[in-house]
């Protein structure tokens, strides 16, 4: 690793982050993550291309709109249900849910709220319909192995979207 190098295809690239709207940080990662640059790797696109050719120690700062990151926020999405019909182990805010639907497809929903004897399910990922800013600090860069270029990021490691 040297302190030249800088994010290009099939580099390991490892960094902390924070998603924020304008005023309020709704997410933070202080233990570094990684990706394969160019890879399948699950990192928004407009983050990624705004990654590239930076170095070790840069602080980059990405503006994305809801189609750029979590998609919109659907309305048809939430549905809300007497708390008596919903299972005791779902019965906190944010249980998960997976529901199938008829053609076999699976879909989690979130329990967003409890009021009134009524229970509320999200299936919208928490930051859909969101403008959000990531902030993300590189830590380090290095040549991937192969088997991290398969994986598009360290074995093991998940991306949150």
């Amino acid at each position: 690793m040297s302190a030249n190098e800088k994010i290009e295809k099939h580099k390991l690239v490892q960094f902390k982050y924070r998603i924020r709207d304008d005023q309020t940080v709704l997410e933070q990662v202080d233990i570094p993550v990684g990706y394969v640059h160019s890879t399948e790797n699950g990192m928004f696109e407009k983050v990624e291309n705004a990654l590239a050719g930076h170095g070790e120690g840069d602080t980059i700062e990405v503006k994305l709109s809801p189609a750029e990151g979590f998609g919109d926020y659907y309305q048809e999405m939430v549905y809300v249900d007497d708390i008596n019909n919903v299972p005791e182990e779902y019965r906190t805010i944010d249980a998960e849910v997976d529901f199938q639907s008829d053609r076999g497809e699976t879909k989690k929903f979130r329990v967003t709220k409890i009021e009134n004897g009524k229970l509320t399910l999200d299936g919208n990922h928490p930051l859909a319909g969101k403008e959000l800013i990531f902030t993300i600090d590189i830590v380090s860069i290095r040549d991937a192995t192969k088997e991290e270029i398969e994986e598009g990021r360290l074995p093991g490691e998940l991306l949150t979207h």
